[in-house]
């Protein structure tokens, strides 16, 4: 069958679903693409929605991935506002929820993404209780934080996660009173571990954040539909005119788990089952992004990863897999962030007692510096912070796999190329 008589169906309008309909055509894809978004805006980036754009330093049409003509003039059959209710594997074709129409499809990728998790407590039906996940949540979201801080109003916000602290910054910006609640001891503490944990929790109690730590969100208060206070299971209550809920993100995996597809348990993080080329246990569907739980070679573990690497990688790798080209994914993981004075970029995967030692290069008092998270000298994770163009030499140490002599690695003078083998 020649490229031209196949039709290629994408499920997910983010950023994977977007630069999977991109690299078809950049490739020379000449068949049938159709990319549906559950979403009525034009497939759009998310980091910008809990850094710039929710500062307002960013402008709202800087988020999208594409302009809007670019999906015409590239042939690609862009379904705003859609919906697919079904996967048919056996008749290989994709229903739409709306009118119950039916696409056959050649290939299939799912790039469903995730969705944030929801506090399971009285008051979350208040409507001071938010969510960040798209941009009408970041839109909402500004206009909230920009009336706190006229009106001197507080928020609560449940996790100490990545989303948690850019908020937390940004609520700081607009100068609304900002609480965290984190059942944990430090922030970021899966990713982090306590070693560094703890500067985040330093850089917000500077800016004016308060922690409360080892407690959970157990009810919101309000009255006329309205927040007033957040109670914790420890007895306490905190002052709220909004709470956000920033406790993690569930894959969006119940069109595969409808259509019979292999998911991954939920110890290894839950989502799409695949191979390293992004195939799920059906060779015709791929999946990519949020929702798909791959094996890494180099970690020697299965991932499924949440950033906007993942997101922008993974999809140019699986339309490339789509169209049979033997390439395996295996990118190191990349994350960055940027809340205040401070900028950071992170390479790699180091959970928790996956390594022996964390080794610092540069000054940690004044945030500029490298860590680095090592197992018997060898290189995980690195994460720059305040430093910057060492991410490719991090990467490159990563991927040697070599044991390097830690004094070396803490040694600014010694040049990181001269670590690897």
């Amino acid at each position: 069958m020649v490229d031209a008589d196949q039709t290629f169906v994408i499920v997910g309008g983010g950023l994977a679903g977007a630069k999977a309909a991109e690299t078809l055509r950049a490739e020379g894809f000449t068949g049938r693409v159709i990319l549906i978004c559950d979403e009525r805006d034009h497939p759009y980036e998310r980091p910008p929605l809990s850094k710039g754009y929710l500062l307002g330093s960013a402008e709202r049409d800087s988020v999208f991935v594409h302009e809007p003509g670019w999906y015409a003039q590239h042939d690609v059959e862009l379904h705003l506002g859609a919906t697919v209710a079904a996967v048919d594997r056996a008749a290989k074709t994709v229903r739409f929820g709306e009118d119950g129409t039916t696409v056959r499809y050649d290939k299939l990728l799912l790039a469903t993404g995730a969705e944030p998790r929801r506090l399971d407590i009285p008051g979350t039906d208040l409507a001071g209780v938010h969510h960040l996940r798209r941009l009408a949540h970041s839109e909402r979201l500004k206009g909230v934080l920009t009336s706190l801080g006229r009106d001197n109003g507080h928020l609560v916000i449940a996790g100490a996660g990545w989303i948690g602290l850019e908020i937390a910054a940004a609520a700081r910006h607009y100068g609304a009173e900002v609480t965290v609640v984190h059942r944990g001891q430090t922030p970021l503490h899966s990713v982090l571990g306590p070693e560094l944990g703890m500067l985040f929790a330093e850089l917000h109690r500077e800016h004016g954040v308060r922690f409360h730590f080892g407690a959970t969100l157990t009810e919101i208060t309000g009255q006329d539909g309205m927040v007033l206070a957040a109670r914790t299971d420890d007895g306490e209550e905190h002052p709220a005119h909004a709470v956000l809920a920033a406790i993690g993100a569930a894959p969006r995996t119940a069109l595969a788990e409808a259509a019979g597809l292999e998911l991954a348990d939920a110890a290894s993080g839950g989502g799409v089952l695949v191979d390293e080329r992004l195939r799920t246990s059906d060779p015709d569907v791929y999946a990519a992004g949020d929702v798909a739980s791959f094996p890494h070679g180099l970690f020697s573990t299965r991932l499924r990863v949440e950033h906007w690497a993942n997101a922008l990688n993974g999809g140019q790798a699986a339309a490339r897999a789509m169209l049979g080209r033997d390439e395996v994914y295996d990118r190191v993981p990349y994350f960055f962030t940027d809340q205040y004075d401070l900028g950071m970029e992170y390479s790699g995967w180091a959970p928790p007692g996956s390594y022996d030692q964390v080794v610092i290069r540069g000054d940690a008092g004044k945030r500029e510096f490298v860590a680095f998270w090592v197992r018997e000298g060898r290189v995980l994770a690195g994460m720059n912070v305040n430093v910057w163009d060492v991410t490719d030499s991090i990467q490159r140490l990563i991927r040697s796999r070599v044991a390097v002599d830690t004094e070396a690695l803490a040694d600014p003078h010694v040049p990181l190329e001269s670590l690897v083998a």
